[in-house]
């Protein structure tokens, strides 16, 4: 996972809004791969409360994800990712997208994913611990297309068809399951503005047809 995060409002540029768009896929696949680090959290707790990207749908849900980081202190969230995501056995709610689209892991999704990874000239890390469709992982191929420096595959037609293939039809079902569960409160936070980024971005993408 990318380890720099800058959660200063965006500009009006083109390129502002770029950046603003990678930076919070960056966000959201630290959040979601591991516990947030001290760091991590300290940046989100002193972030400006106007939405890292403009438009106002965004505004509220970013509030809240900032108010939720200043409510509860490390240790409360760090035990929030453990009981939601971890533990042995079943988890809580499941961060794969093979889980949603076909009721199993490491299922066919996964086998198109990683096709249309190995297309891009992407590959898991082997020292990453999960799969390729972890939401994670999925959120950082997006911050790659977005700010890498291949304009081959780093462009906005590239970056709508993965999004469409492999988040856009399951991540709303965790941002459900997430929002569902009476122990989330970080994480609910997390959820919602999970959910209004990526009703933004399918809408911008709409833009392209």
């Amino acid at each position: 996972m990318s380890d720099s995060l800058s959660l200063n409002a965006a500009g009006s540029s083109a390129l502002d809004e770029e950046t603003a768009r990678a930076e919070v896929y960056g966000l959201l696949a630290q959040l979601y791969y591991a516990r947030p680090t001290p760091e991590t959290l300290a940046a989100l707790r002193v972030a400006v409360t106007e939405a890292p990207m403009e438009g106002g749908f965004l505004q509220e849900p970013w509030q809240q994800l900032v108010g939720a980081a200043r409510a509860h202190s490390d240790a409360a969230i760090a035990a929030e990712f453990d009981r939601l995501f971890g533990g042995v056995g079943k988890p809580e709610v499941f961060l794969y997208g093979s889980h949603y689209l076909s009721g199993f892991l490491n299922e066919k999704p996964l086998v198109r994913l990683r096709s249309d990874l190995a297309a891009l000239g992407l590959a898991r890390a082997e020292a990453m611990s999960e799969t390729e469709d972890h939401v994670a992982c999925l959120c950082e191929v997006m911050r790659y297309l977005i700010a890498g420096d291949d304009m081959a595959v780093c462009n906005l037609t590239v970056q709508r068809d993965f999004f469409a293939a492999h988040l856009q039809p399951w991540i709303l079902q965790l941002c459900d399951a997430l929002q569902g569960q009476p122990a989330a409160r970080f994480y609910a936070a997390l959820a919602q503005f999970t959910r209004a980024f990526m009703a933004v971005e399918a809408q911008g993408f709409d833009m392209l047809e």
